[in-house]
């Protein structure tokens, strides 16, 4: 079995990570306790991609749990699911770090690494063919239910049987066209006020209208100022197959000229029958785009303007960081920006014309 190790660190990583479990043990049939109180054979086909099942028939995540202060811990200890933990695969230390990211890296943080790896390692040797590795350290914090919603959707692949992009590295050859370009951006359809639920009606064509439209998307920001280099999407629930291929083709035909040219049939879709919970039908969009550079943009412009100054500066070096490490992650940010900008304006004929300088300079 392809299995994946979870590691979540931080506050907000611990508080999703544990939503998250909470969702997908839901999904599984896992109760609180770890047992199985499912229904469907297709609940336990592939569990062991999360869940490792003990001698005792209980189902325990595969999960390292790691923080530098106890505060979270306790919470998820005393949370609802704080049974389905292995209690040795809490890490924790006792002050924080104050939100100083350098005091996470170089001294506080530096001191768990060992225990941590430790953790990880036996997790590890309880897999029989370890396919990853998944971590939840998000910078967000009061947006776990969704996050973790999406995170459902994304994982789906992984945990029911027959889907396509069955497991990481499927997943990473459909969607990364070139090594440096991997940054997704996921959405997730439905999204409707509590409120209005109940006057939206759920169809494929809603879902994949929404699935596609910028204000479903969990980055930052507008798919419509790039292109679609790739696009995975998973439906879930009970539906017509033909259906989905008919809208999803529908869309790429109205917005041809957001998807690059020169990638053919860059658009995947999976569709699986286990919706999730609380909802008829759901979909869940996995877009690499070149737009995700708006994001990166406005990273760089802020640093800068701080950098600058030397604002906050000194916290960092005095927990041991170079100023010169700061100056080259601005290059390297730079350079992915200008990166995503050339495949943007890339065109199906560029790789032609240098193909045909090459033969010109070979006759020669």
């Amino acid at each position: 079995m392809r299995e994946i190790v979870h590691i979540q660190a931080g506050q907000c990583g611990n508080q999703i990570g544990t939503k998250f479990w909470e969702v997908i043990s839901d999904e599984h049939g896992i109760d609180p306790a770890g047992g199985y109180v499912g229904d469907s054979a297709l609940q336990l086909e592939r569990i062991n991609v999360y869940y490792n099942e003990s001698s005792s028939q209980k189902y325990v995540p595969r999960a390292a749990l790691v923080d530098l202060e106890p505060g979270t811990m306790d919470s998820v200890r005393s949370g609802p699911f704080g049974q389905l933990f292995r209690p040795d695969n809490f890490i924790f230390g006792q002050t924080g770090a104050g939100n100083n990211w350098a005091k996470g890296h170089y001294t506080e943080g530096a001191e768990l690494v060992d225990s941590v790896l430790d953790v990880v390692r036996k997790e590890c040797e309880h897999c029989d063919c370890l396919q990853g590795f998944q971590l939840t350290t998000p910078t967000y914090g009061d947006l776990n239910h969704l996050v973790s919603a999406t995170m459902s959707g994304v994982t789906t692949s992984l945990r029911f049987p027959g889907q396509l992009n069955a497991d990481l590295r499927k997943l990473a050859v459909n969607m990364v066209p070139f090594p440096r370009l991997h940054f997704f951006m996921p959405g997730f359809a439905p999204l409707t006020a509590r409120g209005s639920q109940q006057y939206r009606a759920l169809t494929v064509p809603e879902l994949t209208q929404q699935m596609f439209d910028a204000k479903n998307m969990m980055a930052a920001c507008d798919p419509r100022h790039g292109r679609y280099l790739t696009v995975a999407t998973v439906f879930r629930g009970p539906m017509s197959m033909k259906e989905v291929d008919e809208q999803m083709l529908a869309i790429q035909n109205k917005n041809s000229s957001y998807f690059v040219e020169w990638i053919p049939n860059n658009v995947k879709v999976a569709v699986c029958d286990i919706p999730p919970r609380g909802l008829k039908m759901a979909s869940t969009f996995i877009g690499n785009s070149t737009a995700i550079q708006e994001l990166f943009k406005r990273i760089s412009e802020q640093f800068s303007a701080m950098f600058r100054r030397k604002a906050f500066l000194h916290w960092f070096t005095g927990e041991g960081m170079d100023e010169m490490e700061f100056t080259e992650a601005e290059s390297n940010m730079n350079d992915l920006v200008s990166e995503y900008q050339q495949y943007q304006e890339a065109t199906a004929n560029d790789g032609e014309e240098t193909f045909e300088d090459d033969e010109e300079e070979i006759n020669e």
